[in-house]
């Protein structure tokens, strides 16, 4: 969730983040099955359920998350919602290998090659409500997920947090308690514009749309 003291218009293609000078955070949901051995051993891998081969979605928008898996309620698959951590450096890169893909855009070949996939989706409130803008999901594919893997810094299962979240705004409303008060009792937190240079904003074609 962006900060609430930040009056300026959003554009309509934007990179939005929790994030300190070493690493963002990006979320993903799993089963339990998947889960909880990776937080006990901090390696997303750590259950013989995860499957390497198969293209995985992170994003890094908290709302979105919570729209994507329902606040960890959807279904048994998206049970636990993940928090991962990784170093700066290795984020851009990922984004370096990206193709952008919509309903409406036909890949070149060598777009296809290309082992990880952008979306820009209508990013949602925390209470679901469709937003004017975009957030980006990214999904990583081929031998990039090893590396992803490899490059996650921390796993902390941030479930708990999501289903306080959905009592709240089932009882009370964004607009009864307001972001600053969300962000006060530890339901959201700061999302901050993630810069992006020139050679990645056209990459992830941030200037178009």
């Amino acid at each position: 969730m962006t900060s609430p003291k930040d009056q300026t218009p959003v554009p309509y293609r934007q990179i939005r983040a929790n994030y300190d000078s070493d690493t963002i955070t990006v979320y993903q949901a799993y089963s339990s099955t998947i889960a909880l051995p990776a937080v006990k051993d901090q390696r997303l891998n750590a259950s013989l359920a995860y499957k390497p081969h198969r293209m995985t979605w992170i994003k890094p928008s908290w709302a979105w998350m919570m729209y994507r898996s329902g606040y960890s309620y959807k279904d048994s698959n998206q049970r636990h919602i993940l928090a991962l951590r990784i170093k700066h450096a290795n984020f851009r890169h990922l984004l370096s290998l990206a193709s952008v893909t919509s309903h409406s855009k036909v890949l070149t070949a060598e777009e296809k090659a290309k082992p990880v996939r952008v979306q820009w989706d209508p990013e949602r409130s925390v209470t679901m409500k469709v937003l004017p803008y975009r957030s980006i999901q990214i999904g990583i594919g081929g031998d990039v997920v090893t590396k992803w893997v490899d490059w996650i810094e921390s796993i902390e299962d941030v479930t708990e947090m999501a289903r306080r979240l959905k009592k709240v705004v089932d009882q009370e409303g964004l607009e009864g308690v307001g972001e600053e008060e969300m962000m006060r009792r530890g339901l959201v937190l700061e999302e901050r514009v993630y810069e992006m240079d020139e050679e990645l904003r056209r990459i992830l074609e941030m200037d178009l749309g």
